[in-house]
């Protein structure tokens, strides 16, 4: 059975103040979207799908696939209205595969060891993600603005992606979520990533995976800046 990957591109970029999606803005002398391309390209998944804006499969598959030749490519299709939906688009193309990569098309610098450690834990924990400890001090509110409580720093991680599960364990969660949808709108529940689904829908938590700094998100002027940074870095 293979191993798979969903790499969502469907952000609009409207905290960038650009008219030009974060994905497709230039890093280096290539688009944001081709670094994690790349790095899944050349990995040991055995395909890929894209997950695009709505209306922009077109310009995606021509613009990144077809002029960068990424050959494991095997379907771009339209996100949704929340990160979910699109996730649930691009679980609905795969198929006879065994583990599932889920990443953030906006963050360029995930690499071949996060992604082997990865697919080590989720082999063993059905569900694994890239996360990072947190460098500063955590504090959570009352609602009113004032300091509640004050977590234990060596316990608070920050999640990134890739997040990587069992295929038939994260597809039957999110058929799952999408029956749901509405109920949890009415409580108001707000589902922000893959692991959160596998918890609540299949009680499974995920092994934090350590990962690294550099692999952040690009989704303000000043991210866009410090990728920069980093590429250079890694290129000199």
């Amino acid at each position: 059975m293979k191993n798979s990957a969903i790499i969502l591109a469907g952000g609009r970029g409207r905290r960038m103040g650009s008219d030009i999606a974060k994905q497709y803005l230039k890093l280096g002398d290539k688009p944001v979207l081709w670094y994690a391309l790349d790095t899944f390209e050349r990995s040991f998944v055995d395909e890929i799908v894209l997950v695009c804006q709505e209306g922009g499969e077109e310009y995606c598959e021509k613009e990144i696939v077809e002029r960068y030749g990424f050959r494991k490519v095997i379907a771009v299709v339209p996100g949704g209205l929340e990160r979910y939906h699109s996730v649930r688009n691009g679980l609905e193309v795969l198929s006879d595969c065994r583990y599932v990569f889920i990443h953030d098309g906006a963050r360029p610098f995930v690499t071949d060891y996060v992604l082997g450690r990865c697919l080590h834990y989720v082999e063993k924990y059905r569900a694994a993600v890239a996360a990072v400890r947190a460098k500063d001090t955590v504090k959570l509110e009352n609602g009113d603005g004032f300091i509640d409580q004050s977590p234990d720093r060596d316990k608070v991680w920050l999640i990134q992606t890739p997040q990587v599960f069992e295929y038939e364990l994260i597809r039957d969660c999110y058929d799952k979520l999408i029956r749901d949808e509405m109920r949890l709108k009415e409580a108001g529940v707000r589902v922000t990533d893959d692991t959160m689904v596998a918890k609540m829908y299949a009680d499974v938590d995920a092994k934090l995976v350590e990962s690294s700094y550099d692999n952040l998100k690009i989704t303000e002027p000043g991210d866009l800046i410090l990728a920069e940074a980093i590429l250079h870095a890694q290129r000199a």
